[in-house]
């Protein structure tokens, strides 16, 4: 009876704590959620008080739509660069600083630099740096060919261009977090390895990339699910253009929710994202798994 008697108050004390942050949850993420994919069934310019109800015609509507799908093929296209450039760099920058100790802790300070500035205020710098008639690059390029250079205004290079500015924004947290992860790896197996007669890139190939995969996972799992809702940093390079060409699911959705005055077709946008977001955050921690205990179960088969 008295351990009956602790369990319950074991338990009553857990919900006391949690119901804060519980209610909060509940409040700012769990109803906004619900409450947006009621608003996708409904005509709503976000002021009448009576919303018009056209059932499926939203999401009909989104499967014909090409600019979304744009937007979808961008996103998916930062995804896959963003995950090809950004955890590299962060990882051979972070060694880099690990093989340099001497000068860390200053290069430190110049490698996060990126990190401190807000993405509206790298958007509006990099918009000065690539503007085709005042900017550095394009002040270089005409001093080198003669004529101007326009990367964020060619449809051709506007959204490779966006891309290099978001690596470079980003590759500093990635930096950080490989830099946290050797730090933890002990000095003896760097001292070992010497003694074996491994070089540095043997020493990372072979040792301390086997022993980050979790950090890499993590890096991977952070780096897909951002590109999947990236929003403020283009919306202030390009505003989704030239010609669609840097336009992104969450761009579109805000143009249609807040400056067309589609709160209903942008409800939909924003739950298409939702669902976009959590099938690939389910795939990146379910599949490598699926992958593992299918390559057990095969291997099995062939021993037998």
């Amino acid at each position: 009876m008295k351990k009956k008697k602790i369990n319950r108050d074991k338990i009553i004390t857990n919900i006391i704590f949690l119901l804060p942050g519980l209610l909060f949850m509940g409040v700012y993420v769990v109803y906004p959620i619900f409450f947006t994919g009621y608003l996708s069934f409904f005509e709503w310019n976000g002021f009448d008080p009576v919303k018009q109800f056209v059932g499926w015609d939203n999401w009909v509507g989104l499967l014909k739509d090409d600019v979304f799908f744009t937007g979808l093929a961008n996103n998916l296209l930062i995804v896959v660069l963003s995950v090809a450039i950004q955890i590299p760099m962060g990882f051979l920058l972070a060694a880099f600083l690990m093989e340099n100790r001497r000068f860390g802790k200053i290069l430190k300070t110049i490698y996060f630099l990126p990190m401190l500035m807000s993405a509206v205020s790298i958007g509006i710098l990099f918009k000065y740096i690539l503007d085709p008639n005042f900017g550095l690059v394009s002040f270089v390029w005409q001093k080198i060919t003669g004529s101007p250079l326009d990367l964020l205004g060619n449809t051709a290079t506007a959204l490779i261009t966006v891309i290099l500015v978001i690596c470079w924004e980003y590759t500093p947290f990635y930096m950080v977090l490989f830099l946290s992860g050797l730090g933890t790896i002990s000095g003896d197996l760097r001292e070992y390895a010497k003694v074996e007669g491994a070089g540095s890139l043997q020493y990372y190939v072979h040792i301390a990339i086997p022993m980050l995969k979790e950090n890499i996972f993590t890096a991977a799992t952070l780096s897909v699910i951002g590109s999947l809702k990236y929003f403020d940093l283009i919306y202030v390079l390009t505003n989704g253009g030239p010609m669609n060409s840097t336009e992104l699911m969450a761009t579109y959705m805000y143009k249609n929710a807040f400056r067309m005055w589609k709160m209903g077709y942008g409800s939909t946008i924003a739950i298409a994202m939702f669902f976009i977001v959590v099938f690939f955050s389910a795939m990146i921690k379910y599949f490598p798994g699926f992958i593992r205990k299918r390559a057990g179960v095969r291997k099995r088969r062939d021993t037998i």
